[in-house]
């Protein structure tokens, strides 16, 4: 060997060498983890939002009150209220079926109880309205599979190759087109992985209204475009040649098109957040403490994610803030989806809250805290991790300024923010519901929608309904109408409705009087009575609203809260309808009524399956009443119309689907309470902005070179799950 090669090959040798050294110097040792402790704040409280906590497991198995006698409690050092449990029960086995409510208590030994039926909707609820329980859904598919396909087995068996195994239903409601009805179109689809856009062709209408289930029988059948009397004479047709025949490939188990499986293989992790001292916020039973703000927390049964007794800077500024309900009206030409009218609340929101998945639903460093519910069963049901609560860095300045003229400063404040989020999956819709606390003073209430767009049978003049999706499948146009209750609280009980707006003037110019001048004014009303503070859902409403306090701020301004509201929503149903009544909440973009404890909520669970008489008509809730200096509730809708696309498959995304509303404070403060922020950066030109002590994010490697402290991934979401 050359003594050059040689020389060579020792310099690659120790060039090579030292390259590994530097590797194992740097990044051979393992990363360091973060180290810190739990934020302790001092909660005082002194429990006293328990007042407000759902009822624990125990007490469920043992067995709200009014605003005033709460208030007293909080404020005024009164009696803590009893705890009490709502007991709903269908009484069916009787001369005389019916629903009755009954309140229970005191908890956790229960005493006493009362039927407060009548007291809640003035009469007795008939036992047509009841929702469905699990066991009547049981019963509906074997007489399904057993009665109404055994009369038609050639059809089933040659046009579908039925097994009794390879088909899945899907409900309709509301059960009929009048009051007392209970028949519901079952819509056949292929059961596999996202059935929800594999529809056959096959609806079947079963009559299920007698308690004697030898009774029920099928009312009507609907195959492709064509209406029968029964399966009799479907199977007649078939064998005698008289139908036509639309064969939908046999899917594979996992959906094909309808996969949620990824069609890409993992590659680099997608970002991830974390908190590099530790969170910034505290937990402790349901009491949130996080900055300025502090608020309760619960889980309502048939309505979802609530909040009570919400402060900024130890004042309320809301006594609840809660979802009231969630709509879908349907179209299509096939009778399954031109009467579909979702009333999700009866099906339970907070019932079918979704466990979280870590990193995915959820940062993966959010608290994640577990529910409970008791349904159809005499043991309450836990969904572990199923809601969540993080601070959350949204990536924009909430604030700032960059200063070139003059004097040479920056001044900004990162948008950082509170969530508390829970996600329901009710049918085919995931609705993830979010109430968001910014460092200003502002909330958002914001609900996104994603799941399966639910779909008809192409057939016929079916694009007159939606749009095309798969070969067979007409993804089907719907609107989406989500209802709030916000009882805001400003500045006291007592509040009033201002508007402000604009209008332009025209105006002759004081220097130059020949000349006019277009010119903005400010437009002021206060809407004195609740038929002037009932918008619409398409009409104009003034650009600012806002709940006015009997105070004024250091400028002499009445103190308030705005109300804003974020929505792209579909036309109502017409109020001629027979049902429209049930959903009249829908009616209204915003709605401020003087709060009563009789109207709790703007609509009821047994309004899905009676419609057309409906428990609760929020209508009726508007009647004129003044609102001037009185204690006000605002109820909001908000929604959107989505007529499914391509890009719907395999399911909807949130991106574009996201609506809801903003409290913000309006001459509330004498400035703007964020500017006490401990997140504040600035520096002038003349600091050296790269000083810890003058810019902590120039830290940042310092005080985040590690690795955070993550818990182990788990998911317990395929648990106790229901079969039906």
């Amino acid at each position: 060997m050359h003594m050059k090669t040689l020389l060579i090959l020792l310099v690659l040798a120790l060039a090579t060498i030292f390259a590994l050294v530097c590797v194992l110097l740097t990044r051979g040792r393992a990363p360091s983890t973060c180290q810190y402790q739990p934020l302790e704040q001092e909660d005082t409280g002194d429990g006293q939002s328990l007042v407000f906590a759902d009822l624990t497991p125990e007490e469920m198995v043992q067995v709200v009150p009014a605003k005033a006698e709460v208030l007293r409690f909080l404020d005024g050092g009164g009696a803590r209220p009893p705890r009490e449990a709502l007991a709903v029960l269908y009484f069916g086995n009787q001369p005389d079926p019916n629903i009755t409510e009954y309140v229970v208590g005191p908890l956790p030994t229960p005493a006493y109880h009362r039927d407060v039926t009548v007291q809640k909707y003035r009469w007795k609820v008939p036992y047509h309205r009841r929702p469905m329980l699990g066991s009547e859904y049981e019963q509906v598919g074997a007489f399904l599979e057993k009665v109404a396909f055994a009369a038609a087995p050639t059809f089933l068996e040659e046009v579908f190759e039925y097994d009794s195994t390879n088909v899945a239903f899907q409900t309709t409601v509301p059960h009929g087109l009048r009051s007392g009805d209970r028949k519901s179109w079952f819509v056949v689809f292929q059961n596999v992985s996202g059935f929800f856009v594999h529809p056959v062709g096959l609806e079947v209408l079963v009559d299920h209204s007698s308690l004697d289930i030898s009774q029920w029988a099928v009312s009507r059948v609907f195959y492709n475009g064509q209406y029968y009397r029964d399966m009799v004479q479907l199977e007649s047709a078939y064998v005698q040649g008289r139908i036509s025949v639309q064969k939908v490939r046999k899917a594979p188990r996992d959906g094909d098109f309808s996969s949620m499986k990824p069609r890409a293989p993992s590659a680099a992790l997608f970002p991830l957040q974390y908190e590099p001292q530790g969170p910034r916020y505290s937990v402790r039973n349901n009491h949130v403490l996080f900055q300025a703000w502090s608020f309760a927390f619960g889980m309502s049964v048939n309505t979802g994610l609530r909040l009570f007794d919400v402060r900024h800077k130890g004042e309320r500024v809301a006594y609840e803030i809660s979802v009231q309900e969630a709509l879908s009206v349907y179209s299509s030409n096939c009778p399954g989806g031109m009467s579909t009218r979702y009333m999700d609340g009866s099906f339970g929101i907070g019932r079918y809250t979704s466990p979280l998945v870590r990193g995915v639903d959820c940062p993966y460093s959010a608290t994640y805290i577990d529910t409970h519910s008791l349904s159809e069963t005499l043991r309450p049901s836990k969904r572990k991790a199923s809601l969540c609560i993080f601070e959350q860095n949204l990536g924009s300045p909430l604030r700032r300024h960059y200063s070139n003229l003059q004097s040479f400063y920056y001044g900004g404040l990162v948008n950082s923010a509170l969530v508390i989020r829970s996600i329901a999956t009710v049918g085919n819709h995931d609705y993830v519901w979010d109430f968001i606390f910014y460092q200003n003073g502002a909330i958002e209430g914001k609900v996104q929608a994603t799941g399966y767009a639910s779909s008809s049978f192409l057939h016929g003049d079916g694009l007159r309904y939606g749009n095309r999706v798969w070969e067979h499948t007409l993804g089907t146009i719907r609107t989406h109408s989500i209802n709030y209750k916000v009882d805001l609280d400003v500045g006291g009980v007592k509040n009033s409705l201002v508007a402000h707006d604009m209008a332009f003037e025209m105006v002759r110019a004081p220097w130059s009087p020949e000349q006019q001048i277009e010119r903005p004014r400010l437009t002021k009303k206060v809407l004195d009575t609740e038929d002037q503070a009932a918008f619409r859902l398409q009409s104009k409403m003034p650009r600012y609203i806002y709940f006015a306090a009997n105070s004024k701020n250091k400028w002499g301004h009445q103190r308030g809260y705005r109300i804003q509201i974020t929505s792209f929503a579909g036309d109502h149903v017409p109020e001629a309808s027979s049902m429209e009544r049930a959903i009249s909440w829908a009616r209204y973009q915003l709605a401020v009524t003087r709060r009563k404890e009789e109207e709790p909520t703007s609509t009821s669970i047994y309004n899905q399956n009676d419609p057309w008489t409906p428990t609760v008509a929020f209508a009726d809730f508007i009647n004129n009443e003044t609102i001037t200096n009185e204690d006000l509730v605002a109820w909001i809708t908000t929604g959107f119309l989505h007529i499914p696309h391509s890009e719907d498959i395999p399911n909807t995304v949130t991106v574009g689907n996201s609506v809801g509303f903003l409290l913000r404070p309006y001459n509330y403060y004498d400035l703007d309470p964020s500017i006490y922020s401990h997140d504040g950066v600035f520096f002038t030109s003349e600091q050296d902005f790269t000083a810890c002590e003058i810019n902590p994010i120039a830290c940042l490697p310092k005080t985040a070179s590690c690795l955070p402290n993550f818990p182990p991934f788990t998911f317990d979401g395929f648990q106790n799950i229901s079969r039906l």
